[in-house]
């Protein structure tokens, strides 16, 4: 087959394929373009991915050439070639469906091609002259597949992890914030959408950024779960091809590289087969995205109306709300949250039953584990960015208005039980309801309180936090 101008020819077990001298991608790469028209979504989308692979390919040369088995020259131009693309070049070509068969394979061949060629050329030789450089013997030397794709994977979820609980960080502060803004704003706390007791908005915002504490201490713990790899295990962990050294010289120049903990499983059959820590970590993302999901429904329940609803805080106003209501403004900030917690709930589903359908010593579906941890990972720290700057920093109380409420709920009559007793307590809700009459007149008409007790005993901080008894006032007879 002679080459068409601007065109080189490459060869596999299949046959000889044509290709632009421009790419640097090779015939295995294209076969994938054409097997895997599955997404549109090339795994360039994620550099972190890319990096992590070019991560590998560099450890793996210089532990090659360490151990003897590479030399000087093909190392040096392996090694090059990786930090060009650490660096942020030839990502575009890094072109492959990121949903695709063969467990990773048609990756894995797109990086040693790219890597490859680029190689060549710092040689001073053409793309595709694989005499010289060659992708499976030299880039892949002492890899497969089965070790490559599952680590780099785990390095770019790492990263992905890190910059997610940054995004909870910040998310947090937001909340804290307006926690300390409205530390004394009394209101109605509600159970079951039922009035309950007095709070105040400063402790159910506090509330929110304590979950969110507590998610990224746990997002952190599963990163380093996530961190555990199997490089050097080849096929199937067992080594065959390596040398006896390579897994823990190339763990070494991996963590040097890329400045992560990471290491290497003790049971490298067991780590090429267990998707477990994917598994884990998505389950870490599940529960962020439902707990960020049930903070979007307080904001919008809490902000809703604005004369029909509850209307205790406003969000900020950032778009027209309706092309026929005038003047409407919607909670789309919250809105969009909760999507992307449902999308993060279907994706652990997907995980879920991807992990499950391994079998014997690889699991084939770890592309579509990647793409919806990928996601997830994505749109979470999107998301909490949104709602933190669109959002929380903006809300406002309506402190009149909750304050009001806690005058007219028969809830407050809980915080008499000390002192009228749970019978009279009951009666007085009781009545109170019937007649739409305030606990406060009610108590006061059946002489249960006097007035200084009663505005001793209803002041925002007795109601709103455990007081000492001996700080209580007498019962009334």
């Amino acid at each position: 087959m002679k080459p068409s101008p601007n065109f080189r020819i490459e060869h596999d077990l299949i046959g000889d394929r044509e290709l632009p001298n421009a790419v640097y991608y090779g015939v295995h790469t294209l076969r994938a373009l054409e097997n895997f028209p599955i997404t549109g979504t090339p795994i360039h989308t994620y550099p972190d991915l890319v990096n992590a692979l070019a991560s590998i390919k560099k450890a793996a040369a210089l532990a090659n050439h360490e151990l003897g088995l590479l030399d000087a020259a093909r190392c040096q131009a392996i090694v090059a070639a990786c930090d060009e693309v650490l660096a942020g070049q030839w990502h575009e070509h890094f072109v492959v469906d990121v949903i695709q068969g063969g467990a990773g394979t048609s990756t894995n061949m797109n990086a040693n091609e790219v890597i490859a060629n680029r190689g060549l050329e710092l040689m001073g030789h053409a793309k595709g002259e694989f005499r010289h450089l060659h992708p499976n013997e030299h880039v892949n030397m002492g890899q497969s597949t089965n070790d490559v794709y599952p680590s780099a994977l785990r390095i770019a979820m790492w990263h992905g992890a890190t910059r997610l609980a940054d995004e909870l960080e910040h998310l947090r502060q937001a909340f804290a914030a307006k926690a300390e803004e409205f530390r004394d704003v009394l209101k109605m706390g509600r159970t079951q959408m039922q009035d309950a007791v007095p709070m105040t908005l400063g402790q159910e915002l506090e509330t929110h950024a304590e979950m969110l504490a507590e998610d990224r201490l746990r997002l952190l713990e599963a990163r380093t779960l996530i961190g555990e790899l199997n490089m050097g295990g080849t096929a199937i962990g067992t080594g065959i091809t390596a040398h006896p050294d390579y897994a823990a010289c190339v763990i070494r120049h991996l963590r040097e590289i890329t400045g992560l903990a990471v290491v290497n499983s003790s049971n490298l059959i067991e780590a090429t087969q267990d998707c477990g820590g994917y598994v884990h970590l998505s389950g870490i993302l599940k529960r962020i995205a439902t707990k960020l999901s049930k903070t979007c429904n307080d904001l919008r329940l809490l902000s809703s109306g604005p004369r029909a609803g509850l209307g205790e805080i406003n969000l900020p106003a950032v778009q027209a709300g309706s092309s026929i209501m005038p003047g409407k403004v919607n909670p789309v900030i919250p809105e969009v949250v909760n999507q992307i917690a449902y999308e993060v709930i279907g994706n652990d589903v997907t995980v879920t039953f991807a992990a499950e359908g391994g079998q014997l010593q690889l699991n084939a579906f770890e592309p579509i584990i990647a793409h919806s941890i990928f996601k997830s990972l994505r749109h979470l720290g999107a998301g909490c960015r949104t709602l933190a700057d669109r959002c929380v920093s903006g809300i406002s109380a309506n402190e009149q208005h909750m304050r009001d409420a806690v005058t007219r709920s028969i809830g407050i009559v809980t915080a008499l039980n000390p002192y009228i007793g749970y019978a009279h307590a009951t009666a007085v809700a009781q009545a109170a309801h019937a007649s739409g009459g305030s606990v406060y007149d009610i108590v006061l008409e059946r002489g249960l309180m006097t007035r200084e007790q009663l505005d001793a005993v209803l002041r925002p901080e007795i109601l709103t936090r455990p007081v000492p008894l001996d700080l209580a006032p007498k019962r009334a007879a």
